[in-house]
């Protein structure tokens, strides 16, 4: 599990197929501290949970492997991962860890595309589309995980929704970058997913 604050901003420094194409292994090179980072941790990389398979240090940069699957590849923004790509993380949640944000499993519902953004006063404004599917977990003021960020729903109409960015979230995470057309990954609130099924089962 995971909160949605990001502790890092990683980048991709080698993409590659393995396992006749089935998989991609990725290397992120990070400022994580290599004695940290077990194989078979988990790491939030732009919201999606990634399971580290090996990991060094090279050029007093510490990096670590991950592999994305066929499926991660098909429904998330990995599709349009490569070298260079800057990436959200987040470090798995332990007992004891202050919960900043809001609870997120890093399992990415699907995508969200920026229609418009507007750099205010501190702040940027961006409003985002996603599938009417997803957006019946939107809500106005509810919880909302894009690209592994923990964000407030400022409003929400049909399925298009905003969110306001103060300039801390702006200067530490990828968001800083995004424009008219940017894809993200975005995870619903869990209440609202529970809260949902629970209606559809009592009706």
């Amino acid at each position: 599990m995971f909160t949605g604050i990001v502790t890092d901003i990683g980048e991709i420094v080698s993409f590659k197929p393995v396992a006749q194409g089935q998989l991609h292994r990725l290397r992120i090179a990070c400022s994580y501290d290599r004695t940290t980072i077990a194989d078979g941790a988990s790491i939030a990389c732009n919201g999606v949970c990634l399971t580290v398979v090996a990991s060094g240090v090279a050029e007093g940069k510490t990096w670590f492997d991950v592999d994305a699957a066929a499926e991660t590849l098909a429904l998330t923004t990995a599709k349009h991962w490569k070298l260079g790509t800057r990436l959200n993380l987040e470090r798995a949640l332990k007992i004891g860890d202050e919960l900043g944000g809001h609870i997120v499993a890093g399992h990415a519902d699907g995508i969200a595309t920026i229609v418009s953004r507007e750099d205010l006063p501190e702040m940027a404004r961006f409003e985002l589309s996603t599938t009417r599917e997803l957006a019946r977990f939107i809500a106005t003021k509810g919880s909302i995980t894009l690209d592994g960020v923990s964000l407030t729903v400022n409003t929400v109409k049909d399925v298009t929704f905003s969110v306001l960015i103060i300039p801390h979230t702006l200067d530490v995470t990828t968001i800083g970058g995004w424009k008219a057309g940017t894809e993200v990954n975005i995870e619903v609130d869990l209440m609202a997913r529970y809260a949902a099924r629970l209606t559809e089962m009592t009706v």
